[in-house]
């Protein structure tokens, strides 16, 4: 008699970030933050810069940037179209326990997303982290319970694995 699989032990997207560092330009962030409202259709948050930095004229409480965070079933849609974006390939090197990210040069390289003269040519930082059923019984706030850590961490072979199967991305070691 075969064993079923746990279900519990089943990797899942637990949320999709994309995020565009724009600097001090005024400019470049109300463009970061129409490209990212056009690839999501998900109203962008500013980035907020914590410390000041003279070398690239950067203050305390300064605009840097946009970023905006998808959970549920439209990550998996996106998170698709972004793999496309890249070849379905991903660097060995960009997976770490719990999280997959990676960057994207142009937006025109997304389909379905066409050049925007106004936008012009931005790059973008994307990133999934991963989990399993059950743990949010260790984050909720009423009745929060020890989830072991073997449950907690996804390992970097079962994302590989996960992505493999689920989005067709072959992981390349360099």
């Amino acid at each position: 008699m075969l064993m079923a699989e746990n279900p519990m032990r089943n990797v899942k997207v637990n949320k999709l970030v994309i995020n565009i560092g724009t600097g001090s330009d005024e400019q470049m962030q109300k463009n970061a933050k129409r490209l990212i409202e056009l690839i999501t259709g998900r109203k962008p948050t500013d980035e907020i810069s914590r410390k000041r930095n003279p070398a690239f004229k950067v203050i305390k409480g300064q605009k840097i940037g946009a970023y905006v965070t998808l959970r549920g079933e439209d990550t998996k849609e996106l998170a698709k179209k972004l793999f496309d974006a890249v070849g379905n390939r991903i660097n060995d090197r960009a997976i770490t326990d719990n999280g997959l990210s990676f960057g994207i040069h142009e937006y025109i390289d997304i389909s379905g997303v066409k050049y925007d003269p106004k936008v012009g040519m931005l790059g973008m930082n994307v990133n999934l982290s991963f989990m399993r059923n059950g743990v949010r019984v260790g984050l909720r706030k009423r009745k929060a319970s020890h989830v072991p850590a073997k449950h907690r961490v996804v390992t970097r072979d079962e994302i590989k694995d996960y992505i493999k199967k689920e989005f067709n991305v072959s992981v390349v070691s360099q």
